[in-house]
């Protein structure tokens, strides 16, 4: 059976480091590059020296191809997206799906009428310490799951100017952090209904309070679940962390806990560990090249055959409660 042929869109460096982790596995194969910076689609290019290079969406979809990656700037990905679905093509796309629900709903409800695989990098899920901690949990391991406690600090912040513009990003941390930050834990505790969602924005240390011309830079939410589990985020850009990062997803049961935390402020290392009392135990730990495993794993999915995945509806529903943090 002859390998998936798939393009890409927008070769920055997550576009870059996504395309790299997607053809390791050599089970598809690049046929063609996209990016507005030469110098970018030079640089992808050296990862795939037979894709060819064209200009924008319209000429790579005239390449056929199986698969688009794409990576581009949030406002683009609901549009991008629907049109290589219709076009025939499977889809994985940089977070967020959409700038709102309803975005996210029309590429969902697009993959499924053209029956194309889509997947999301949502890649947190995919540390081994996520995966691990969500092992527990579905095995009864901390009983009944009642609270949860979420953190995403990164003391610095986007370097492009159009993360800060509200039409072309959908919000700030909260879209750019904090949709990691809710998937984890509606995933980890499979998806109960969210009935309950309050919260606060902050822009400059200031409440957000409704403006529009401006996106927050630091937030926290409550949500309430089916399960009456709490779970509790926050989040934010630029804030005085005394370190890069501070990111963590703790889970409290009735029977015991579990945690994730990044390593002495690093985005890439974290460390797993599983509380019984004052006891502990190490789930995981770095190393762990974690970071283009949902990439890898659409890929795979694709070579093998794989059509629309139901599970699609997970992403709409982590958009509606980004909806509700954002009280629309």
């Amino acid at each position: 059976m002859s390998r998936p042929r798939l393009g890409f869109l927008g070769t920055g460096w997550i576009g870059r480091h996504r395309m790299a982790a997607i053809l390791a596995g050599g089970a598809v194969e690049a046929v063609g590059i996209a990016d507005p910076s030469p110098e970018m689609a030079a640089e992808a290019a050296k990862l795939a020296p037979g894709a060819a290079v064209v200009n924008g969406l319209d000429e790579l979809l005239a390449l056929r191809p199986d698969g688009v990656v794409i990576a581009t700037p949030s406002a683009l990905h609901a549009e991008q997206s629907i049109r290589a679905l219709r076009a025939g093509a499977a889809v994985f796309c940089q977070k967020p799906l959409g700038r709102t629900a309803a975005e996210a709903r029309a590429v969902v409800e697009a993959a499924r009428g053209a029956d194309r695989l889509l997947a999301v990098d949502l890649s947190y899920r995919h540390t081994e310490g996520m995966r691990r901690i969500r092992e527990v949990i579905g095995e009864g391991g901390l009983s009944h799951p009642f609270a949860v406690d979420l953190t995403f600090h990164n003391a610095y912040g986007p370097d492009k100017p159009w993360f800060r513009d509200p039409v072309l990003s959908g919000g700030g941390c909260v879209m750019d952090l904090g949709v990691h930050l809710v998937d984890l834990a509606l995933w980890a505790l499979d998806f109960p209904a969210v009935t309950d969602v309050s919260s606060a924005l902050f822009a400059g240390g200031e409440p957000l309070a409704g403006r529009t011309d401006r996106v927050e830079d630091y937030a926290v939410a409550t949500l309430t679940l089916a399960t009456g589990a709490v779970v509790r985020l926050a989040c934010s850009w630029n804030l005085h962390a005394g370190r890069d990062a501070v990111i963590a997803a703790e889970f409290q049961g009735s029977a015991g806990g579990a945690a994730l935390r990044n390593e002495n402020g690093s985005f890439y290392d974290f460390t797993a560990e599983r509380f019984r009392g004052t006891a502990r135990e190490t789930l995981a730990s770095p190393p762990d090249d974690w970071g283009g495993r949902a990439a890898a794993d659409w890929a795979a999915r694709l070579a093998a055959g794989a059509r629309f995945d139901p599970s699609a509806e997970e992403l709409v529903a982590v958009a509606e409660v980004l909806d509700r943090i954002y009280g629309r």
